[in-house]
């Protein structure tokens, strides 16, 4: 069966060309287009499509408002549409909080220039948002306890301020289906590292906002996202989380409750010195960061006193680094399918049977601070 794609842009010619690249593949059918964000949500009830691409500038109402209502209404996998710039990657991280799976660089030249590698990429991406996960999509946090900052409209915004100097931050519900690994065992570990794709975005926040500020093991964290996404990122999350982070340069030294992101379009390796190494991106790897690659240079860094964490995307990065971890005496988590947006990467790692143990994704940042010494 096909699947029923509603395409919403306020520039004719972009809705245009979309629902033309889409159409051209015989599994897809774009079933409406919308020209803002009020059309999005009218035509997202009246034909329920499996799957809808975004634009987050449009009148009447904006994109990322439109998805905070859809995922109230009629929760549907969102794609955005963003700018490669840093103000489009604040938004585009506002639209994935707001609900919003995946997103793809809204580049015009690109559509003219490379007409088949853009068809290739935007296919790819609808196809494997369709299967994401829904109950994913509307997955709600708990209320936050007296004590705690008022809450803003987005939880990736700065926190009101309190008289600590990094606020707590209330952990989200777990879903009722999540995962019953046993509680892990407490260790000295040297580095936790954590890798993650599509849904990964939402779920580092999820992880680390739970861990407190004198978290005991430096992090190094591996996003797949463009270089111009990913020092926003880590300047939201350094924001909203208790423990510092960054997005990581050559040269950094790895330290207690500093979280390192790995910088896009680029490699990131730990030596056992403690220091970070940036490498340019291999043309020949698909993924810039990789977490094969980070996970790799930890095992051979760190032997057994590494604690590794996968989280919810598509393929399997990350399952030979954690191969290589597990063979090491390492400590490899994966995140279960029920709290996962694509369980593709967890996926590859319990099929491997690498994964000492599988928790929700509510339950992993909880666990982190009982685990490390």
């Amino acid at each position: 069966m096909a699947v029923k794609v509603l395409v919403v842009d306020d520039s004719g010619f972009f809705r245009r060309r979309v629902s033309e690249i889409l159409s051209a593949d015989p599994t897809i059918q774009v079933v409406g287009t919308a020209t803002n964000g009020k059309e999005a949500i009218d035509q997202a009830i009246a034909l329920k499509p499996d799957v809808i691409t975004m634009d987050y500038e449009m009148p009447m109402m904006d994109g990322i408002t439109a998805v905070r209502h859809i995922m109230q209404r009629c929760p549907t996998p969102v794609l955005m549409f963003s700018s490669l710039t840093h103000e489009g990657a604040r938004v585009t991280l506002d639209a994935l909080d707001a609900g919003a799976v995946d997103f793809l660089p809204k580049n015009f030249e690109d559509i003219s220039r490379n007409p088949e590698k853009v068809k290739q990429m935007l296919c790819e991406k609808v196809h494997s948002i369709s299967r994401s996960n829904r109950r994913s999509l509307f997955s709600t946090p708990a209320p936050a306890p007296v004590a705690a900052p008022a809450p803003t409209t987005s939880s990736f915004a700065r926190p009101a301020p309190a008289p600590v100097a990094r606020p707590a931050v209330a952990p989200a519900r777990a879903p009722a289906s999540s995962a019953h690994s046993p509680a892990p065992k407490r260790k000295a570990y040297k580095l936790v590292a954590i890798g993650t794709s599509t849904g990964g975005p939402v779920a580092l926040q999820r992880v680390l906002t739970q861990l407190p500020a004198n978290f005991p093991a430096p992090i190094v964290l591996v996003q797949h996202m463009p270089a111009a996404f990913t020092k926003a990122f880590a300047e939201r999350l350094d924001k909203l989380c208790r423990i510092s982070v960054k997005e990581a340069e050559d040269g950094d030294i790895l330290r207690p409750g500093l979280a390192l992101l790995a910088p896009g379009g680029k490699q990131m390796m730990v030596d056992g010195r403690g220091a970070v190494k940036i490498l340019p991106g291999d043309e020949r790897l698909n993924y810039k960061p990789c977490v094969d690659i980070t996970f790799g240079s930890a095992a051979k860094s760190y032997s057994d006193k590494v604690l590794a964490v996968v989280l919810t995307g598509m393929g399997a990065d990350g399952r030979e680094g954690a191969r290589l971890l597990k063979q090491g005496g390492s400590t490899i988590w994966a995140q279960d399918e029920a709290s996962c947006v694509i369980y593709g990467m967890p996926m590859a790692i319990v099929k491997a049977d690498l994964a000492d143990a599988v928790y929700s994704l509510d339950d992993i940042g909880k666990h982190l601070a009982e685990a490390c010494l």
